[in-house]
């Protein structure tokens, strides 16, 4: 009784991965030919052609990452910030803002700050300030 049950739900989720392949595809085919020769003069394509280009942008925007170690990664950032005090998150914060920010035009990496428990650049003693 069990092996049947077990069989028709797997038979079901194939057909469900069958139809959504089959669904996902003829949406974009139908979007492409719909819009991208009115709007860029390119040509038609087919059903298989608007399924490699459905792998190509999930390989290339999403990549092969996922899974249960991006997973893991996650929830191990996720409980380190439920650890800190309201302190230690602000200085997270502070820290990755500057590090993620780009330079301000004529600015040098150098002058958008330093130190913090993150750099590990050594502070040199030169002012940052602008002459006047």
């Amino acid at each position: 009784m069990k092996r049947r049950f077990k069989a028709r739900k797997v038979a079901g989720i194939i057909f469900l991965a069958v139809l959504g392949i089959f669904a996902f595809g003829s949406i974009v085919m139908l979007l492409w030919n719909a819009l991208m020769p009115v709007i860029f003069h390119l040509p038609l394509i087919s059903f298989w052609q608007a399924l490699g280009l459905l792998l190509l942008t999930k390989i290339l925007f999403s990549g092969f990452r996922g899974g249960p170690k991006a997973r893991w990664k996650r929830d191990n950032l996720q409980q380190a910030w439920m650890n800190m005090n309201p302190e230690q998150r602000e200085k997270f914060k502070q820290e990755w803002g500057r590090r993620c920010r780009k330079p301000f035009w004529g600015e040098e990496p150098s002058q958008q700050g330093g130190g913090g428990p993150f750099s590990t650049e050594t502070g040199t003693g030169a002012s940052t300030e602008k002459p006047a």
